[in-house]
């Protein structure tokens, strides 16, 4: 797990000692990633500059610095990720003339495409990678991705230049990098919390998207080119889907998860897991501790504050398992110091509230362990989501009502303010429902909704008009297409998070935040080989009676009991809600100043306002919705 960055200058404009020089303020903006070594690649005669920080996880010796040249010489590489059946690869190429010179994934890949070529290794790995490749005989530099985006990469072209980096402000650090905020990608930012792909913040920087690989060569524009596509396991999984599901479907997954498990426990540095007690995590360190002779580090991050609190269920799990587990639990205080660090920590606005808690378990974690796994993505594989029960077992029946007659019933039930509904309907529920105002609120946002692709965009929405807020820009509005004619409702949505939420959010949200401690994290449930399969898969493995993940769910109950797992699904979030009334305060107010928003020209102070002075009287909860502004202001340069 690294940090990668670089250039390519086709005019060949600077000589090499300048050169170089840009290149180490590129890779040392990137430091975090990879405290354990620094690198740089040059050849001015061509203009082209590879970087690199290390963070050293497999063969810590020298002999896995980079930036690396093959054996032969042709290709030089910076690579960030772990390629986890490394050695499965190297039993099958033969060694190169001289020998290797160490242990590492990364001199295994370069002879990989000594032997089979780029594309044809790329496609054999089974990890995740953001990748700069140069090839010295054709004078291309490829950056590649891999398939689902769990490592970042941004690149973007000024002129004759080409940059490429891990985070943003590596591009930043180059000379030639023009940073002009994106209205566009604002106004998307300002919907879903993130800046979807392949946008970037700044208008000109792009992200690679998952899958892809782009090649720039001396004359010409950039090629892009997908080596994989979840679409396409999307449309094989559905042409050759069992139903019912096969006898021996529990078995058969149980063996694919403890592989891809397995897999990620190679290192040669401490190994732990976050664990929250929840399935997927428990799933994973389950199949960690059924596989290791010793007793797997766990870890996991308790908050005194009621129903924010899951350390109890992540001991209980930890008990059962066997496992060494620490357990860390934080004030109000110790949270909110990450908070003023936040904006420097995702280098782009991101506005995922439980970033603060992923922040704190990375950091403590980092302690002991220097490589993490964690249960991410096993919501958008095995159906977990509560939009994903709206979407199979309501929707259908809802969309049925005329769309007239539905948006009639939405608008009267937002009639009452939502603390109207909290006090009207408030006595005769049961305790511990929550703020029904609320959920009446959703549940108008759901039956207005014209159609399911309308029910999506209002479901991940955070403000649902973007542009009245905006002074100018205009939001990107199209989901993602190509998806077969065959899904279902259910199955459309885990398409739409596995190609904006999951990356984007998810994965930027646990990048960002393992990178800043200098812990790598990796995440068994999103091995490729398990997202084609779970595609094949009927609805039923996923969603069964009351249970979501209920095939997880079958393989983890063969470890831990039932009992330990069964209750209602918690985010992994903080009381961001109450914070912005008590010591948030003052924070949030300095930086909503009217005065201050209308002088930086990007939004508008009256509906801002309006909704913070609601949020702070107890009328609405704009919890979501205001911290989408206030990490924009907190990273907006001054």
């Amino acid at each position: 797990m690294c940090g990668i960055a670089g250039f390519f200058d086709r005019r060949a404009s600077l000589g090499t000692a300048e050169a170089q020089q840009t290149a180490f303020r590129m890779t040392d903006s990137l430091a975090h990633r990879g405290p354990d070594d620094r690198g740089v690649w040059t050849d001015s005669e061509t203009g082209i500059a590879l970087g690199h920080r290390r963070l050293s996880i497999i063969d810590l010796s020298p002999a896995g610095h980079q930036p690396m040249v093959a054996s032969a010489g042709r290709y030089v590489l910076t690579y960030n990720g772990e390629i986890f059946n490394w050695q499965d690869l190297r039993a099958e190429l033969p060694p190169p003339p001289d020998g290797y010179k160490g242990h590492s994934d990364t001199e295994i890949f370069l002879r990989g495409c000594e032997v089979w070529g780029l594309e044809e290794t790329v496609r054999r790995l089974i990890g995740f990678f953001a990748i700069g490749l140069w090839d010295r005989q054709t004078r291309t530099l490829t950056l590649v991705r891999d398939r689902l985006g769990i490592k970042p990469l941004y690149w973007g072209r000024f002129g004759e230049t080409v940059l490429f980096g891990s985070e943003l402000s590596a591009l930043r650090a180059h000379p030639a990098c023009e940073a002009e905020i994106d209205r566009d990608a604002l106004a998307a930012y300002l919907r879903t919390a993130y800046v979807p792909a392949p946008k970037s913040i700044y208008r000109g920087i792009s992200k690679l998207e998952p899958g892809t690989m782009l090649t720039i060569g001396m004359e010409g524009d950039p090629r892009h080119q997908r080596y994989w596509d979840v679409r396409d396991a999307m449309r094989a999984g559905t042409a050759d889907r069992a139903k019912p599901l096969p006898g021996d479907a529990i078995e058969r997954w149980e063996g694919l998860l403890a592989d891809a498990v397995q897999r990620r426990m190679v290192a040669d540095v401490p190994v732990g897991a976050f664990l929250s007690g929840g399935v997927d995590s428990s799933a994973v360190v389950a199949l960690m501790q059924a596989n290791s002779a010793r007793k797997v580090k766990t870890y996991s991050i308790g908050f005194r504050e009621a129903g924010y609190d899951e350390a109890p269920f992540a001991r209980a799990v930890a008990e059962h398992l066997g496992t060494d587990h620490t357990e860390f639990y934080v004030g109000p205080q110790e949270a909110l110091s990450v908070v003023p660090r936040l904006s420097a920590i995702y280098d782009e606005p991101f506005a995922d509230s439980s970033q603060i808690p992923t922040a704190l378990i990375c950091q403590l974690t980092r302690n002991d362990a220097t490589v993490a796994l964690s249960g991410d993505g096993g919501d958008e594989l095995f159906g977990g989501y509560n939009r994903y029960r709206l979407a199979e077992r309501h929707w259908p029946r809802l969309k049925t009502l005329p769309h007239p007659l539905r948006a009639t019933l939405a608008a009267g039930l937002t009639l009452p303010s939502p603390t109207a509904w909290d006090r009207l309907l408030g006595p005769f529920l049961p305790k511990g429902l929550g703020q029904p105002g609320d959920k009446l609120y959703k549940l108008a946002s759901v039956a207005g909704s014209a159609d399911l692709d309308a029910l999506y965009r209002r479901l991940i929405s955070l403000w649902p008009d973007p542009a009245k807020l905006m002074i100018s820009g205009t939001e990107p509005e199209r989901l993602p297409s190509g998806f077969p004619d065959s899904l279902g409702a259910m199955e459309r949505m885990q398409g739409y998070d596995m190609l904006t939420y999951m990356t984007d959010d998810v994965l930027t949200k646990v990048d960002r935040a393992s990178m800043a401690a200098a812990l790598e994290v990796r995440v068994p449930l999103l091995d490729h080989r398990l997202v084609e399969q779970s595609w094949h898969l009927p609805a039923n493995a996923k969603l069964r009676g009351k249970s979501s993940k209920w095939l997880l769910r079958q393989i983890l109950y063969r470890h831990v009991p039932q009992s330990l797992i069964e209750r209602p699904k918690m985010g992994f979030g903080v009381p961001i809600d109450h914070w912005l009334r008590g010591p948030l305060k003052d924070w949030a107010a300095d930086l909503l100043d009217p005065a201050k928003i209308r002088a930086q020209g990007y939004l508008r102070e009256e509906p801002i306002t309006r909704a913070w002075q609601e949020h702070l009287s107890g009328r609405r909860n704009h919890q979501y919705a205001l911290w989408t502004v206030l990490m924009f202001q907190a990273w907006l340069p001054r």
